[in-house]
């Protein structure tokens, strides 16, 4: 079935038909690695892993880039304040920032450039620039000159005066238009910098992304995608100048901007103190529960955060590994699961994740009153199909209900020592000492559940 895609640029949902179907090029804004990234800056790369992995389903091959900034300002400060060169603050970051991808189920992706390893194509694209027009030098800096590209401003939709007024532009006299903007500044002694033609100095962050994706990707990619708040100067700029470079030729084809998350209704901010960072929450919660949330709303929607929230996510993941606990002697080939065709359909419309939600809990329903074993291994197949598309339902059913989900680590040993003891009480009727063992158990965080099937434990979340 044909994929459609909401593109910003046009404002409207169109049918996604590649360049070339052969070789699918997408491109995602990473992080600018100098703290532990927060939530909100995870959204984006859960439900576009969702995307390659629908995207993968469709076409033979899938070049999908997405960069890690490691040369910014607030790289510097970080380093400054520990007294540190930049790389033992980047390189730190850059792997908790893997490490806390993985840990939400998003794959890797094919490509991940640093733009500390694209000086060279940085400045060859600078250089372009200037030489057709696009770009000056001045005072050790060089500018793009907004009013050579017509175009400024499409993406946004806004007046370029306007998006300029409002968007705390730096002023300064070397600049032949206030709106003009870095693509290369000075550095002084103490702040990391490369020889250029215009002296020793550093990229300015949006060229980064342009040079990056010309050197993976090529002139023209397929898809863009990052955060709404990068439309505006970030996405903007890059248009501009990767166009400009390349003499005309359309940059990105489709622009995919996902919402932002709230707190209780409220915009995550440092200011406000509501910024959650995922290396936290992660020790708290259960990964699969984060990424489940992050999933629950339409991607270009904001999406609020609450504890709330969370628990009703870690409650949803309970059920359907409940109903994949129960089937665990139904024998299926997990190397040829089929997807169901509403599932897939929902996330052809746009990435509707919600709609996709409410199909896989319905197989789930499905699964959970098949009637025989065959139904039940088609209904587990379904499934769990559903669930590899959506990066869900991966763990091993017992592994969930025991993982600890930010408790101290249970001891499973002694567990099972407990339940030992207390099915021996039970027995003898010593139901007084069965209660007590109960009681112990939730002490440590353990829930029991006595059934048809025997005594089962899982580890309460938090």
């Amino acid at each position: 079935m044909p994929i459609s895609l909401h593109n910003s640029l046009t404002r409207r949902i169109e049918p996604f038909v590649p360049l070339a179907p052969d070789r699918v090029t997408m491109y995602l804004c990473g992080p600018t690695v100098y703290n532990y990234v927060h939530i909100g800056n995870a959204r984006g790369p859960v439900v576009f892993d969702v995307l390659v992995r629908l995207l993968r389903r469709h076409y033979p091959r899938v070049v999908y880039a997405r960069n890690i900034t490691d040369v910014d300002d607030k790289i510097n400060a970080a380093a400054r304040q520990l007294g540190v060169g930049i790389e033992g603050i980047t390189r730190r970051y850059a792997q908790a920032y893997r490490e806390d991808m993985a840990a939400l189920g998003v794959a890797p992706p094919d490509v991940e450039p640093h733009a500390t390893e694209h000086i060279p194509q940085i400045i060859a694209m600078i250089e372009r620039l200037i030489a057709g027009g696009h770009a000056y030098a001045a005072e050790g800096h060089v500018l793009f000159e907004v009013e050579s590209f017509p175009a400024y401003g499409e993406l946004s939709g806004r007046d370029p005066e306007e998006l300029i007024a409002g968007a705390r532009v730096e002023v300064a006299p070397y600049k032949k238009h206030p709106g003009d903007f870095v693509l290369w500044k000075p550095s002084t002694p103490d702040l990391p910098g490369w020889d250029s033609p215009w002296g020793r100095g550093r990229p300015g962050w949006h060229i980064e992304c342009s040079a990056m994706s010309e050197a993976h990707l090529g002139d023209t990619i397929d898809i863009h995608a990052g955060g709404v708040d990068l439309q505006f100067p970030h996405h903007e700029n890059e248009i501009a100048q990767s166009t400009c470079a390349h003499g005309g030729k359309v940059f990105a084809r489709y622009w995919l901007h996902n919402g932002m998350l709230t707190f209780s209704g409220r915009k995550m901010s440092k200011s406000l103190g509501n910024v959650m960072l995922v290396h936290e929450l992660l020790k708290a919660h259960p990964p699969e529960a984060l990424r489940l949330l992050l999933l629950r709303g339409h991607y270009r929607q904001p999406l609020d955060w609450s504890e709330a929230a969370i628990a009703q996510s870690v409650s949803t993941l309970d059920g359907w590994y409940r109903v994949l606990r129960d089937l665990a002697c139904i024998e299926v080939d997990t190397a040829s699961l089929p997807v169901p065709d509403a599932v897939e359909a929902a996330l052809c419309d746009d990435l509707n994740t919600p709609q996709a939600l409410a199909e896989l809990a319905q197989l789930a329903d499905a699964a959970r009153q098949a009637g025989d074993d065959e139904a039940r291994r088609i209904a587990k197949a379904a499934l769990l199909g559903a669930g590899v598309l959506l990066g869900l339902l991966q763990q091993d059913p017992e592994a969930w209900f025991k993982q600890a989900g930010g408790a101290a680590e249970i001891d499973e040993t002694r567990v099972e020592a407990l339940l030992d003891e207390r099915r021996a009480a039970r027995a003898a009727r010593d139901f007084k000492r069965a209660d007590a063992i109960r009681d112990e158990l939730t002490a440590m965080g353990v829930v029991i559940e006595d059934g048809a099937q025997g005594t089962r434990w899982s580890v309460a979340k938090g």
